[in-house]
């Protein structure tokens, strides 16, 4: 089967977010072939690139993550000069990406009317906590406060204990896959009538349709709880203590929880009447578990694995560490962790994206930037000379002026 190129080669994306909702929608983009220019203050960079620790040499692993295959520049958008080469870049662009607080892109000049006046057919994505309408838009918002007000924490953890963020800034990356999912649904309408789009994405918004069984207990009029590992709807559905560590098993219907109980040697719990039915099972749900948990725990996790799965084709799977999660035989066999050298001789670890397509490209090909490493490329591109980008370097509208001299 031959293969095309990246579906969204000759696609450019200027992103002047930080952090991680932009940061990894704008990834998302670059992995299936878009262009991304990464927008920086001079300097310091994006935040992102600070937070940790851990750093390897003086960069945060973290910015890595979000930030595969861009481009970065530096610009000063409170100066003209600056201003005026951002909208020079947003002219030769088919997206915009920012995650301001309402009213900022307004005050820095890059709101959508200012954008449109130099490229009407652009498609502008705004991310903020709460949207741009409300009476909270204007309040700051991050991912644990999201996840808070999501009700993602009243659901999230041990029951009667207190509520618990999920280990992941999960509510970013779901807001950074609705931006992605919106910028190409965008760009297929354009290819279609010829119009830009402007994508106004709240983070809270997008949190609350992942909500999917929990609201859907809401609307029975039902109030949902916290409950550990457990499932409301399906039994057993949840981890399980082993003789060395932990063992998630999921049964999904009768005929799994038959096989289940043969392989555990456990027959006599296929005939007692408390977990006769799925909803017998969830009712009974505290027994259930003692009497699975009391079985599990005299074998070993891996022994398990192979009576369940390898003998009986129960579905259960270890509960892994990330680095067990990340370097395994799977991931090994999938290219799931790569790595990508910078062009000082240093390697780059990639955590790759899962879209393998048939007929076209995607996967990162270039490391993440150092701060303005592409600063003359990407305006010598656009048609810049030389003595233009060393004055704009020296004044300070691309960056510190010491790069003059690069």
């Amino acid at each position: 089967m031959s293969v095309d190129s990246s579906i969204l080669d000759g696609v450019t994306v200027v992103d002047l977010s930080t952090f991680v909702t932009g940061g990894f929608c704008s990834a998302m983009l670059a992995n299936v072939g878009a262009d991304v220019v990464k927008v920086e203050r001079p300097g310091t960079g994006d935040d992102i690139r600070h937070s940790g620790p851990p750093f390897i040499d003086g960069e945060s692993p973290y910015f890595w993550t979000v930030n595969y295959d861009k481009r970065s520049v530096e610009l000063n958008l409170k100066t003209e000069a600056g201003r005026k080469a951002l909208y020079d870049l947003v002219a030769d662009a088919d997206v915009f990406v920012q995650n301001y607080r309402p009213g900022t892109a307004e005050r820095l000049g890059v709101a959508p009317d200012d954008l449109r006046e130099h490229n009407p057919d652009l498609v502008y994505l705004a991310i903020s906590a709460f949207g741009q309408t409300g009476p909270w838009r204007h309040r700051p918002g991050y991912d644990l406060l999201i996840q808070g007000m999501s009700g993602l924490m009243s659901v999230t953890g041990e029951p009667g204990g207190r509520p618990v963020k999920t280990g992941l800034p999960i509510t970013d990356l779901i807001t950074a896959m609705w931006g992605a999912f919106g910028v190409l649904a965008a760009l297929y309408r354009r290819e279609r009538t010829g119009e830009g789009e402007y994508i106004d994405l709240g983070m809270l918004d997008a949190t609350l349709p992942w909500l999917t069984k929990q609201a859907g207990k809401v609307f029975a009029g039902e109030e949902p709880t916290r409950m550990g590992t457990k499932d409301p709807v399906l039994a057993p559905y949840q981890t399980f203590e082993t003789a060395d560590g932990y063992l998630n098993v999921a049964c999904l219907n009768d005929r799994l929880w038959e096989r289940l109980c043969g392989a555990v040697g456990r027959d006599d719990l296929v005939d007692d009447p408390r977990f006769a039915s799925n909803a017998d099972r969830v009712e009974h749900m505290a027994e259930l578990e003692a009497e699975l948990e009391r079985t599990l725990r005299e074998r070993p996790t891996d022994e398990w694995m192979t009576v369940l799965v390898d003998e009986a084709g129960v579905p259960a799977g270890p509960v892994y560490g990330v680095e067990e999660a990340l370097r395994n035989e799977q991931t090994e066999a999938r290219g799931v962790v790569t790595e990508l050298e910078r062009p000082e001789g240093e390697s780059v670890p990639v955590l790759e994206h899962p879209l393998n397509f048939e007929r076209a490209e995607s996967g990162f090909d270039a490391p993440p930037p150092k701060v303005g490493e592409h600063t003359r490329e990407v305006f010598w591109e656009l048609g810049y000379d030389e003595p233009t980008i060393d004055r704009l370097l020296r004044e300070g509208a691309l960056g510190a002026p010491e790069r003059a001299a690069e």
